[in-house]
């Protein structure tokens, strides 16, 4: 812990003796979220030629800052920048879902769903996946509703994401038909009074 603060104090001392280094600028917090719901993070890490790597590190591990914990675990799971490890990639990517991020929720999610970097576990995947779901993360609702469409989770449930997914905002027209199915296959689920209500009904945060 006291070498990564030392690394990224050094980051953030200004050059001495008149060095003059083309630096790369570390991303704001909402630049990196707008590079994740884009998918282009690892991407931009390696296009800045990986001079941000222990910035990355210090802010996902000093700060705790969960978009840092998303992108570091996303570099440590792929080997980007830096030497791979999923096992730790993955850690840093639960923090970043512990802590609310819908991005880190969607991804463990689709992983547990998968099987992806980890055993495939249904239930693990259905509660994240719920989680992205009601901060209206579209691709999460979509992933559920094909799990619930596949008889997994409890009827319960399908009222709420019935009436996310109808409340649903894209100008994707494939999104839009895949959208129209999944409402399609809860409703045959469902009573028509339990479908009416859940149109009526915003089940998002």
């Amino acid at each position: 812990m006291r070498v990564l603060l030392f690394i990224y104090m050094c980051f953030l001392t200004p050059l001495a003796h008149g060095e003059n280094l083309s630096a790369v600028q570390i991303y704001s917090d909402d630049q990196l979220l707008d590079l994740i719901k884009e998918n282009k993070h690892l991407g931009q890490v390696v296009l800045d030629e990986c001079q941000l790597v222990q910035d990355i590190e210090a802010r996902a591990v000093i700060s705790k800052m969960p978009s840092y914990q998303f992108l570091w675990g996303d570099m440590l799971a792929y080997g980007v920048c830096v030497k791979k490890d999923i096992e730790l990639g993955i850690h840093f990517m639960r923090l970043s879902a512990d802590q609310g991020l819908i991005e880190g929720l969607e991804q463990m999610g689709r992983y547990y769903h998968i099987g992806k970097f980890m055993q495939k576990d249904i239930d693990q995947a259905i509660i994240f996946l719920k989680a992205a779901a009601s901060m209206n993360n579209l691709a999460a609702q979509m992933r559920l509703a094909g799990i619930y469409n596949q008889g997994y989770g409890s009827p319960l449930d399908y009222p709420e994401l019935y009436s996310q997914l109808h409340h649903a905002v894209t100008d994707d027209k494939t999104v839009y038909k895949k959208i129209t199915r999944f409402k399609n296959q809860l409703a045959m689920k469902m009573p028509d009074k339990v479908v009416n209500a859940a149109k009526k009904a915003d089940y998002t945060n």
